[in-house]
This record gives C-alpha cells, sequence and structure tokens, in this order.
C-alpha cells in the first residue's frame, strides 16, 4: 500500500515570489498535503496550502542567517531538524521545490545525492525518523553556535580554533555556506554508514547545481534531465539571481518554468522576484508603491521592466516609455532600449494599446511612478533629469531613481522633495544608491488655479471652505436637499487627474440636488491629523449633521476607511464604501502589507478602528472582491448587525474604476445614496461584468489557479470568441499540452 507522506517548509521574508507559489502549488495539485510554517503572516499564499506558526517548532525571533550571503537559510537549516523532531514522519521541502509526482516513500528516510559521485547529500528534501541518532547527533551540534565543525577544510579549522583561544570564536552565521546544511547532513550521513537510505541523484537533483540554468532553457533541456524515479525537482532559488539580471524576473516562454507557471495558473508579475543575496531586481519596488491606484508609469532609462509589467498587472495601468537621448532631449528615433521593453510587456500579457513611446516634449504629463533606474544621475548626468521632475510630478508621484555618488543627484531631489535610500551597491569603488524621491506639498501661491481658491468659489456665499494643516481641507455646499453625502478624497487626485479639479462625484452629486461636505486629505495620510478629528467634533457638536434629514458618508480604499472611521460624527447615517481598510495599525492588523506610508500614524480614539466604531451607523454597505485576500480579511473585520456586504468578485481592489468602464457605478452609487440598494438590485446590476475583458481574464486565471484546466480551456475559447483578449491568449497557447 502507498504511504501520503506530508511534506512542510518554511518562509521568512515578506510575500512570496511567483517562484515560491509554483513551488507550493505544485505539491497541492498532485495531492500532496503540504504545510507552510511562517513567523508573520504571508498575504499570497497559494489555497489549498495548510498554514502554521513557525513558533509551534522554536519559538524565537533570532532568525540568524549566513552573514555573507544575507540569507536565512541558516535559521531553516536549524528549524528542518526540529521540524521533524516534532512532526514525525513529516518530509522537509525547500520553498524551491516543485513536486514532479508525489512523494510515496515509505521509509522515513528521505534524502538524496546532490551531485554524481554519490558521495555529498543535500538538505532540500529531508526525511528522517524522529528519533534517529543522525537527527539527534544533528541537533545536538547546532546548540553550540561558535562550534568548529570537523568537516571544514583543515586549515579553515585552525583559523577558527586560534580565534576562539583569542577570545573571539567565529560565530556559526559568519561560517561557510550549508555548515549546519548539506555539509553537516554529508558528513553525518557518512559518520553513520547510513549511504545505502539517500536516493540515487536523480530522485531529487537530475538538475544538478552546475546545469541549473537549464531551467531558463527550452522546456526539452531540463525535461530530458528528469526521470521515473524524479519525485520532488529541486529548481535552485539561485536562479532568481540570472533571472533578475537578464531576464526582468520573468521566465522566457517556452522555458521548464515558463510552462510550470502557465500549467499552474500563476501569473509571475503578480509575485515579482524582489532579489537575490545582496542583489535587488526592480521588482523589489512593488512593495514601495504606497498608493491605492496606479494610472500612469513612466520610463526615462529602460531599466524598471519587471516593476512595468507587476504595475501594469496589478493596477492595469498605461505604461509610457520616454524616448530620450542622454541629455534628455526627446527623438524621433527610438532609443535602443524602447523595442525590446515593447517586445517584453507584449509577451508578457500587456495590450499593445496600453504601451505608449512618448516622442514629443509636449506629450510629457505628470504620472503616478516616475522610473530612472540605471539613467539619469547613474550613467547620464543627473542634471538631465530635472526636467521629468519639472513635468511628470504631481503631489504624490512616486520617484524611482538610482544616485550615483558624487553625481549631486541627492542635491538635486532634495530641492523637490523627500529622498529615502531603499538599497545600495558597489560598482567598482563607488556606491549608488537605490531612492525613492516623492514631492513636497505643494503650497498655495494665492493664485486663482489653487485648491483653497477653486474650493472657495466652489462654497460661494452660502457655504464654507476650512483649510487644514499638510493639504488637509474641508469643502461644504449646501444644496435644497435634506440629504448631505460626506466624501473622502485625496487633495493629489483632485487637483492633478481630474481635469474640472473637482472632489469625487461632485458633478453627480449636483445632479442629484444633495448637499456635500468634501473631506480632503493632504496626500495618503488616511486622514489621521488631528485636525480632521477636531473638525469632526466640532461638527458633531455644533449640530451640522442633525441639520439633514439624512446623511451619508462615501469613501474607496482610503476614504472607505474614513468614512467608517468618522461615522460616529453622525450617529444614525448611512455608509457606502467600496475596497475599505478597516485600520492600518500593524498592531491590530499585521497581515496587511501595504501601505508602508501610514504605519507610523496613530489609529487610535473614537475615529481609530473603522470595523468598531461604525456600529455608530445606521447602515453600512461595503463593495469589494473577496479574492483581494488584504481587502476580505479587512471586511471580515466588520462584523456589526448594521453591516451590509456586497461581494464584486474578480473586480480587483480598483472595483470602482471597473465598475464605472461597465456603466453600473452611478445607479449603485445613487441606490445607496436614496438609500434603495438592496443586494438583489445590487447583483443583478453586477451582471454586466460578465462583459468586462478584465473579469473575464481573472475569471480565466481563476479556473486555472484552482487547477481547473478543462474549464479554463473551454472559458478562454469563449472569450476570445467575444474579445482578443491578449492575456487569456497566451495563457492558451501554454495550454496547449495540457
Amino acid at each position: 500500500m502507498v504511504r501520503k507522506r506530508e511534506v512542510g517548509t518554511l518562509w521568512i521574508g515578506g510575500p512570496l515570489s511567483w517562484m515560491e507559489q509554483v513551488c507550493l502549488k505544485s505539491f497541492v495539485d498532485q495531492g500532496q498535503k503540504i504545510t507552510l510554517f511562517s513567523y508573520e503572516d504571508i498575504p499570497n499564499v497559494p489555497a489549498g496550502v495548510v498554514r502554521r506558526d513557525g513558533r509551534e517548532i522554536i519559538d524565537t525571533d533570532d532568525f540568524i542567517k549566513y552573514e555573507h550571503k544575507n540569507s536565512f537559510a541558516l535559521f531553516a537549516d536549524l528549524f528542518r531538524l526540529h521540524m521533524i523532531k516534532a512532526c514525525p514522519g513529516m518530509i522537509w521541502v525547500d520553498t524551491d521545490v516543485y513536486c514532479h509526482r508525489p512523494m510515496e516513500y515509505e521509509s522515513d528516510y528521505v534524502m538524496g545525492f546532490e551531485l554524481p559521485g554519490e558521495h555529498r547529500v543535500n538538505n532540500a528534501v529531508l526525511g528522517l525518523p524522529a528519533d534517529s541518532e543522525i537527527l539527534a547527533q544533528m541537533i545536538a551540534f547546532t546548540e553550540d553556535r561558535f562550534s568548529i565543525a570537523p568537516f571544514l577544510a583543515k586549515n579553515r579549522q585552525a583559523e577558527y580554533r586560534k580565534a576562539a583561544r583569542s577570545g573571539e570564536p567565529v560565530h556559526i552565521s559568519q561560517q561557510p555556506w550549508g555548515v549546519w546544511g548539506p555539509s553537516m547532513l554529508t558528513h553525518y550521513v557518512h559518520e553513520l554508514g547510513l549511504q545505502d537510505k539517500v536516493q540515487p541523484l536523480d530522485a531529487f537533483y537530475p538538475v544538478t547545481f552546475r546545469e541549473r540554468t537549464d531551467f531558463l532553457k527550452n522546456n526539452a533541456v531540463a525535461q530530458a534531465r528528469i526521470t521515473d524515479k524524479t519525485t520532488a525537482l529541486h529548481i535552485w532559488a539561485s536562479n532568481k539571481r540570472e533571472l533578475g539580471k537578464r531576464h526582468s524576473g520573468i521566465p522566457r516562454k517556452g522555458t521548464f518554468l515558463a510552462q510550470r507557471l502557465a500549467h499552474h495558473g500563476i501569473n509571475p508579475a503578480l509575485a515579482p522576484l524582489t532579489g537575490r543575496g545582496a542583489a535587488v531586481f526592480d521588482g523589489a519596488l512593488m512593495a514601495e508603491v504606497n498608493m491605492a491606484e496606479v494610472k500612469t508609469f513612466a520610463d526615462v532609462s529602460g531599466g524598471a521592466q519587471g516593476l512595468a509589467l507587476s504595475l501594469h498587472h496589478k493596477y492595469d495601468c498605461e505604461i509610457q516609455l520616454l524616448n530620450v537621448d542622454e541629455q534628455a532631449k526627446f527623438t524621433k528615433e527610438d532609443q535602443p532600449w524602447i523595442r525590446g521593453y515593447v517586445k517584453f510587456l507584449i509577451d508578457n500579457g500587456v495590450d499593445p494599446e496600453k504601451i505608449r513611446v512618448m516622442h514629443r516634449p509636449r506629450d510629457m504629463k505628470p504620472v503616478d511612478v516616475l522610473c530612472n533606474l540605471n539613467g539619469f544621475g547613474h550613467s547620464r548626468g543627473m542634471k538631465y533629469f530635472e526636467r521629468f521632475l519639472t513635468y511628470c510630478l504631481h503631489a504624490d508621484t512616486h520617484v524611482f531613481t538610482d544616485v550615483r555618488q558624487g553625481s549631486g543627484g541627492y542635491q538635486l531631489l532634495k530641492q523637490f522633495g523627500v529622498v529615502e535610500t531603499l538599497s545600495d551597491r558597489v560598482e567598482g569603488d563607488v556606491r549608488v544608491n537605490r531612492v525613492l524621491f516623492t514631492p513636497a506639498p505643494p503650497e498655495d501661491d494665492g493664485s486663482d488655479d489653487t485648491w483653497n481658491e477653486i474650493a472657495r468659489q466652489l462654497a460661494g456665499d452660502k457655504g464654507w471652505f476650512r483649510p487644514g494643516p499638510k493639504g488637509h481641507s474641508f469643502l461644504y455646499v449646501p444644496r435644497a436637499s435634506d440629504t448631505l453625502i460626506v466624501t473622502f478624497d485625496n487633495l493629489d487626485i483632485t487637483m492633478n487627474k481630474r481635469e474640472d479639479r473637482r472632489p469625487w462625484g461632485y458633478s453627480f452629486i449636483e445632479k442629484q440636488g444633495f448637499s456635500m461636505l468634501g473631506v480632503l486629505a493632504g496626500g495618503w495620510t488616511w486622514y489621521r491629523e488631528d485636525w480632521v478629528s477636531e473638525q469632526f467634533d466640532s461638527l458633531a457638536s455644533s449640530g451640522f449633521f442633525k441639520g439633514y434629514k439624512r446623511v451619508v458618508f462615501y469613501g474607496a480604499s482610503m476614504g472607505g476607511y474614513a468614512a467608517c472611521a468618522f461615522s460616529p460624527a453622525a450617529p444614525g447615517c448611512d455608509v457606502l464604501v467600496m475596497s475599505p481598510q478597516s485600520t492600518v495599525d500593524k498592531t491590530v492588523v499585521p497581515w496587511e502589507t501595504r501601505y508602508k506610508v501610514v504605519w507610523d500614524r496613530d489609529f487610535t480614539g473614537k475615529y481609530g478602528d473603522a470595523a468598531v466604531v461604525s456600529s455608530a451607523a445606521r447602515k453600512v454597505n461595503i463593495i469589494y472582491d473577496p479574492y483581494e485576500p488584504l481587502d476580505a480579511q479587512h471586511v471580515d473585520r466588520f462584523t456589526g448587525e448594521n453591516v451590509q456586504k456586497l461581494r464584486a468578485p474578480l473586480m480587483g481592489h480598483r472595483l470602482g474604476s471597473s465598475l464605472g468602464q461597465m456603466g453600473v457605478l452611478s445607479p449603485i452609487v445613487l441606490g445607496a445614496l436614496n438609500g434603495t440598494l438592496e443586494p438583489a438590485d445590487y447583483y443583478a446590476l453586477l451582471r454586466k461584468r460578465r462583459e468586462l475583458p478584465r473579469y473575464q481574464r481573472e475569471l480565466f486565471n481563476k479556473a486555472l489557479a484552482k487547477g481547473h484546466t478543462k474549464l479554463a480551456k473551454t472559458l478562454g475559447k469563449w472569450i476570445l470568441e467575444s474579445n482578443p483578449n491578449r492575456a487569456v491568449r497566451l495563457a492558451m497557447d501554454g495550454l496547449k499540452d495540457r
């Protein structure tokens, strides 16, 4: 009888990349139970993976590294031994081990030779009897973090003994890679005569470390090395370095890794590679984009293909490539990097209509994200970058740029705003910093086109405008209706992304004849300024809200949080929010990995936790995508009887834009504002999503991710008959062999 085995692994270091995702999902899809241990929440674990707290195995916050490699592999080497001890029969697998076939080994000894000659044993796949002598001896060896291993080179042992005698013993974190890993395992296997317990090379390592780039070549190259004995296949995380340096973190079409991603329905752009060791890739910058939406991305140097692709797949943004020479002058002929950049984007599912190559200065407009990696300030003169800071910035633009020591980059950038160093590297003898630049808040210069002047004109004689600190403000526009709509918006979006320079919904609310109170934040602050709370206290105590028969608070994302959080100022009001956060207090929602920009804000007080304080409202309507894991976790925290949750499956975090494209946003919002929105009416309107290309693509990807290949093929065929959905067509090409 075949013995079903459970496997376990560990992840430390934030969200998973696509490499870990595809490996974890391969076990799920093969029907092999896999447990992922971790010490913090991970937002993008594939469905079907069992989650457990790492403290069940080792209760610690001391995650030791191989310092020379900047790698948590040292802690993983320790953790796997204790996991095997605590979980008898469980097989350890590294997170870069792919399940080619289920592991159905009868023996508790599960390990393999990693090189020809059958001497060195790797621990990427490791199973041992929980009461075995080898496990006991290895655990005992790891208890001394200054031990001198007998399997180290003789000269190395002598060096460490000398250091110990001088009172400066060498800590394990400073010792060679693998000293608690393959080197130790190999030593004890031979010391205890367990060679006959070790699987042959082709069981787990048919593609050896030296041949690891075969996984980046045509699929047939790697497949030729795989045999009938291969089960758990080590695909070598070291390939991340090559992928990041030469392929923008995305495996080329037709390679082994690309085909495995397609097979398991994983989009690599949504889980980019962030780096390897000391090397940092542009995909790592995704974690620094602290914005609720990104509509436009621009690249001036051609160094951020991976980031461009990830932002597009996450936000459906337009990608602008600024075709300029080394002196920042626009040229008619495309720069050498343009063609390959465009091809990379199209090959990876970006609609060509979403890509714009800019050839004229007058095409430059403010963008949400601007990239200048390995460009001006690095290999070109930094002074030429100033024109992009002049024309491409709005109040919340994120600029990612490399600044070479001595280039004058910091001095230039600080004239325009705030600079934060994200990482650094040394090229030759010169240090290069990768930085995030954000503009300083604009000052009111008294001209007619400033927000203060626009707001005063909108308020008129009967309304009022209250400017506050750091760009926050309140605008009240009274009308004859006995209904007041309170909206929450971002001043930057109002002034730089709307042609009419009006707060969200201004014209729509005006047409209905409703009065309006617009609350604007001076950037991505989540309105966590004492002044904002004081204004709501003042309005509440003065009876302002009681002057209306009906009050509705509205907002989306950050504004959705605020609409719920400040609703206690008008007890009995109605609330309509889309994709809200319940709070961004990391002590309450430690799993919230977005919005780093506001992690240091205070989310306590009577307007603090939106999920709690919104109980003061009569009704809270929440529209959200249940398949957006972080959004769904926030919505789960709203448990009041006054909460009505309206699902918008596969519409994403920016579902308001999608509802607008479908033509149903207005009737949904109007129904909520009028107090007539019922679930049946909402879901009837939502049926139009079936015609939306983005929804069709997400539905197709969900079928793939769940392993429903036949359904995905049928759905893909139907989609392509109705519209030329490029992303679906590319994925369908990858399904031809299934």
